[in-house]
């Protein structure tokens, strides 16, 4: 049996989650999706997650939710990461920190998907273990009948998610990228069956610097005096890849870089259950 997946890249604020809701729905129907994946981190302001958020990703289709290093920027997602079984932090921070390190996601048809992240420690501002000694371990913890196994690597050297894409080939059955907000044109399948993309991109204003209101970034840029980064309101895209996985090994067949725009722009740069705008780290 094949199953499908959705990996979506970097939300960011109320205009990614804006689009996601536009087209996600008509994506599951188009590709026959198995089961959807996001990187939520940047969701709420662009900085963080909270519980409202979290649930409206859930209503519009997501299944498994991975984070990156601006995890607890919204100390109340903390209960959600402490009790939801299908959200989890980045496995090679602390042991004592909140959330889970891997979780499972049963599709309608009954092949399972676990999924992991692991954040990259090259130019990155919070400490974490090795990610490649965490992803042993993780592995290890695994259930062996589980056979599709997807990390999200969320780093910022090229270098790095690349020798980790190559560490895990064979082992997992998908290895994406996140935290640039840049889409990479390198998605292949791997030697040893892994799909590969180094980074997914950003869901959300592309008329923007990472998705920061392009005037505000630059105005900071240039008198190096403190200016807050709001989100940006126009040009929505939603970037991912859909990845087709053998059951049996686990092994993918196939990985595809799409993208889709929306006709609309969001009208505010944040909303109630947003908080403020954040700074310009992915």
């Amino acid at each position: 049996m094949h199953i499908r997946l959705l990996c979506i890249g970097d939300i960011v604020g109320r205009p990614g989650r804006q689009i996601l809701s536009e087209q996600l729905g008509a994506l599951i129907k188009e590709y026959q999706i198995d089961c959807t994946i996001v990187n939520a981190e940047n969701a709420a302001g662009g900085s963080g997650l909270t519980p409202a958020i979290y649930d409206k990703l859930l209503k519009y289709g997501v299944n498994l939710i991975t984070l990156g290093d601006h995890i607890y920027r919204k100390r109340d997602i903390i209960p959600v990461l402490q009790n939801s079984a299908d959200i989890v932090r980045p496995a090679n921070l602390s042991p004592q920190a909140a959330g889970r390190e891997w979780a499972v996601f049963t599709t309608a048809r009954g092949p399972q998907v676990a999924v992991f992240s692991l954040l990259g420690r090259m130019f990155m501002p919070i400490p974490s273990e090795n990610p490649f000694h965490t992803a042993d371990r993780i592995l290890g913890k695994i259930p062996p009948e589980v056979k599709t196994i997807v990390v999200d690597v969320h780093a910022e050297a090229t270098s790095e998610k690349i020798a980790l894409g190559r560490f895990l080939d064979g082992r997992v059955s998908v290895v994406f990228g996140t935290h640039t907000h840049v889409t990479t044109a390198d998605e292949t399948l791997l030697p040893q069956g892994s799909a590969y993309i180094t980074d997914l991109g950003m869901t959300g204003p592309h008329d923007s610097v990472l998705g920061r209101r392009t005037d505000r970034v630059i105005k900071s840029l240039v008198t190096q005096m403190p200016c807050p980064y709001s989100i940006a309101t126009d040009d929505l895209r939603l970037n991912a890849v859909v990845v087709d996985i053998d059951t049996e090994s686990g092994r993918a067949s196939r990985i595809e870089r799409i993208r889709r725009t929306s006709q609309q722009n969001s009208d505010n740069p944040y909303d109630a259950d947003d908080g403020r705008p954040g700074n310009l780290e992915g």
